[in-house]
Formats: C-alpha cells, sequence, structure tokens
C-alpha cells in the first residue's frame, strides 16, 4: 500500500484515502483485465492455443486480487487476523494459542452456543435421529424437530408458517432468486448482504439500490419506476452488520403498500437482539407480522445453529418448501442443529433478561467509545459496534495491537468497505462484563491514539 512522502503540500488525510482507494481500485481492475481475454474463435483452434489465465487457479483473477492484498500486508509486517483456531467455545471470551482473549469476533449474541441446555437438546437429537437426515426432506421426509422448529419460528414472528434452509446464505439467494424474474424489481438498501445481491442476480430482475436507510430516497425511486414492472420487492435489514443501525421499519412498510409492492426484511442480526424480548425488529416498532411479506433470518447467531429460515403466509411458504431450488434440492437439515436452535429459542422466550443484558452492555459500549472520540458511524449501540479508522492498514494494526492485549477483535478493510471507511468491527455479547467492555473501549482509544 503507498504511503504518501514528507514534503508533499496540501496533500490532506482525505486526500491520501482517496489516492490510496483509486490506486488499489486500478491493481483489482489490472489483475482482472489480464485474464479477460478474447475468447478462442473457429472449432478447430487448438488447445495448445488456450491462454494459461483459462486454464491456471493461481492466475485466476480473484487469487489475483487475493495475493496483491496478502502480499501488501506482508510489506506492511501485518500478520493475518483470519481463520484464528479457537480451541473451545468461542463467546464472550475465547482461547486462542494457549491464551485467554476478549472475544469480540462472535455472533453468540445471547451466549447460547455452548449452553447446558442447547447442547443436551443437540444430543439427544442424535441419540434419535442420527447426525444427517441424508437427503432433502421432500425425499427422506420429516423428522418432528424440524416441524417443532418452525413452528416455534412462525409462532415467534405471528405468522402463519416457516421454513428453515440449511444456509443463511442460501436462503436469501434461493428465496429471491425463484421468487422473481426478469420483468420484475428489486430495489434494496445499498448497504445489503452479499446473499441479496447473489439472489438478484440468480432472479434476473432489474436491481436499483438507494441510499441507506433513506425511505424518501425510495419513495421518488418508485414512484418513477413502479409502472414500469410486474413485481416489485424491497429488501431491507433489520439490522445493517457493518454499521449496526436500523431503519426506520414503520416509513417502509408506509411505502411498501402505497406502491403494492413486496417487503423483505433479513434479521440476521437484529432476530434474539432488538425489541424487548429479543424478536427482533418487529417487536421494536410494534408493527404487526403481516406488515411484511418475507421475514427472513439465520439461525447461526442469536439461536445458536446453523442456517436460515422464512416466515411468512402460508402461500410464500408452502411454495418455497415445494419449488425453492435452495430447499428442493439440498439436505435437510441435520437434526442436532435443529434441535439446538430450537433449544436456542426456547431458552431466549423463557429467558428475556438476556437480551436486555446484551442492550444493556452495547449501549455502554457505545457510550465510552464517543467519549473517548472514537469514531463509531451510524451505530445504534445493540450488538454491533464498528470503531472506524480510515485505512486498511491502520484497521489491521490496530486489531494486532488490541490482539496483543488480549482482546480479540476483526479488521474489516478494502475492498468489504471503501478504504477510507476501514474499521475494527465489534460484536457485543449479553456475557461480556462491563469490565471487560470498559477495558476494552480504553485499550482501543490508547491504539487509536498511538496509530
Amino acid at each position: 500500500m503507498a504511503v504518501a512522502r514528507k514534503g508533499l503540500p496540501g496533500l490532506t488525510a482525505q486526500i491520501k484515502d482517496r489516492l490510496i482507494q483509486q490506486a488499489l481500485e486500478r491493481r483489482l481492475r489490472q489483475a482482472a483485465q489480464d485474464s479477460d481475454l478474447k475468447p478462442p474463435t473457429g472449432a478447430a483452434l487448438a488447445a495448445e492455443s488456450t491462454p494459461e489465465q483459462h486454464w491456471r487457479f493461481d492466475l485466476h483473477p480473484g487469487y489475483q486480487q487475493l495475493r496483491i492484498i496478502t502480499e501488501g500486508a506482508a510489506r506492511l509486517e501485518i500478520d493475518s487476523p483470519f481463520f484464528m483456531l479457537h480451541e473451545g467455545i468461542a463467546g464472550a471470551c475465547t482461547r486462542i494459542g494457549g491464551r485467554e482473549y476478549i472475544n469480540f469476533a462472535s455472533y453468540n449474541y445471547l451466549g447460547l452456543s455452548g449452553h447446558a441446555e442447547v447442547c443436551e437438546a443437540a444430543k439427544q437429537a442424535i441419540d434419535r435421529f442420527g447426525t444427517s437426515v441424508s437427503a432433502s426432506r421432500l425425499v427422506a421426509g420429516e423428522r418432528s424437530v424440524h416441524r417443532e422448529l418452525e413452528q416455534a419460528i412462525a409462532a415467534a414472528y405471528g405468522s402463519q408458517s416457516a421454513v428453515t434452509f440449511v444456509s443463511g446464505h442460501a436462503t436469501n439467494v434461493t428465496t429471491i432468486g425463484y421468487l422473481f424474474g426478469a420483468r420484475d424489481l428489486i430495489v434494496h438498501d445499498e448497504l445489503v448482504h452479499n446473499s441479496v445481491l447473489q439472489g438478484i442476480s440468480l432472479a434476473g430482475a432489474r436491481r436499483l439500490p438507494f441510499s441507506h436507510n433513506d425511505w424518501a430516497a425510495l419513495d421518488s425511486l418508485l414512484a418513477e419506476q413502479r409502472a414500469h414492472f410486474q413485481r416489485v420487492l424491497i429488501v431491507l435489514e433489520g439490522i445493517y452488520s457493518m454499521d449496526g443501525d436500523y431503519p426506520d421499519l414503520p416509513r417502509f412498510i408506509d411505502i411498501k403498500r402505497k406502491y403494492r409492492a413486496f417487503l423483505m426484511i433479513d434479521e440476521a442480526h437484529s432476530f434474539g437482539v432488538m425489541g424487548n424480548s429479543g424478536l427482533g425488529i418487529r417487536e421494536h416498532f410494534g408493527v404487526d407480522s403481516s406488515d411484511v411479506d418475507i421475514w427472513m433470518g439465520t439461525l447461526s447467531k442469536a439461536l445458536a445453529g446453523c442456517g436460515g429460515y422464512v416466515a411468512g403466509e402460508s402461500a410464500l411458504v408452502e411454495h418455497l418448501r415445494y419449488l425453492a431450488p435452495g430447499f428442493l434440492y439440498s439436505v435437510g437439515m441435520p437434526p442436532p442443529v435443529a434441535a439446538a436452535s430450537l433449544a436456542a429459542l426456547r431458552c431466549l422466550q423463557r429467558e428475556p433478561q438476556r437480551v436486555r443484558t446484551l442492550q444493556a452492555r452495547g449501549q455502554l459500549f457505545l457510550r465510552l467509545a464517543q467519549a473517548a472520540g472514537v469514531d463509531t458511524g451510524t451505530s445504534a449501540g445493540l450488538a454491533v459496534i464498528p470503531a472506524i479508522t480510515g485505512g486498511s492498514a491502520r484497521a489491521a494494526r490496530l486489531a494486532a495491537a488490541l490482539f496483543a492485549r488480549g482482546i480479540h477483535v476483526q479488521p474489516i478493510v478494502y475492498p468489504a468497505v471503501p478504504e477510507k471507511a476501514a474499521r475494527l468491527r465489534f460484536f457485543v455479547s449479553c456475557e461480556h462484563s462491563e469490565e471487560e467492555v470498559r477495558e476494552t473501549v480504553s485499550a482501543l482509544a490508547e491504539e487509536l491514539q498511538n496509530a
């Protein structure tokens, strides 16, 4: 990564950030262009003439992009913070390399992954059903734990029905990709998850983003575009995973009604986190379940399992169960995973104090960080709190410095975010103590001053 030379007049931090990002973008584009050769012409073209880039993974543009990033980190003497080997349950604390760390790199928001009741439910499911259902549920049949989990999710949302998928990412891809097509329009917050974008690509629908959390921009967009399409889908998130903020849901509900559109909410990070009892953004705003057409969420965060779900009216759910490729052609959820998430959901409903403790710890972290001058962006302090550092190298160095002090947090760097918006991303758990939060923010403030 280029570093500005001393003595260059008028080179402000903003200009330097812009130049760094432009340089990175040029290198990534060049890596892609190097492999973008004209396809061979003529049916009899010999195999020997096929460019190496077309049959070698080490010359694949994606791998070349990765090399640019890793080589840059090596030159800056920054160790990779990724793929850390945890030696036990990764909750509010974890053990890496024989050392204990305060852990802010886990979605275990309610501390239910590793909870005795959740683990016991998984063990009993293994004893009864085994470790796999060994085929799709349509072919291999249902297990009682599947139906119990889906009924519990539907009840939590106050919806007619629900269906679970073996992958959270695939839940969005297959749901959007199957339900919508080339004559449809999908409008989405500019910060939605990759799985939404992949689903839109699969659908072949027209895609139009709007400014983050800007309901007025959505209104203007649909006023111009609604008449040109058949179905229209609006996609939002309950809590945005990079920034930790959330939309003004009632405003968006009004707009979806105005334009007779479908509304989908991705609650991956908001279910178990928002609302007085953790039932998500619906409970937070007090809206009716039917105000949103597609409730989507994941089982891997607050619900201590793996996979995703869709909740809504029966017509939607039955449609997906019989025809959505990501459900129809995928193995059914392993029984121990379904049992673990069901037990976690019951624990959440029985112990709402976990949610209130989580919210209190998040608010404490946010207040202390802001008081220390940390740039937390638009975070609401509800479990996801960024510390925006500006510069990928700086974010990586800060993560390494905190790791040396016994605090594990992941940097988010370019191209995942713009270079000037590189950050550390803290995931707060209800099991973090006030002392751990204060220690972490104090260490963060000190290292930011030294960086």
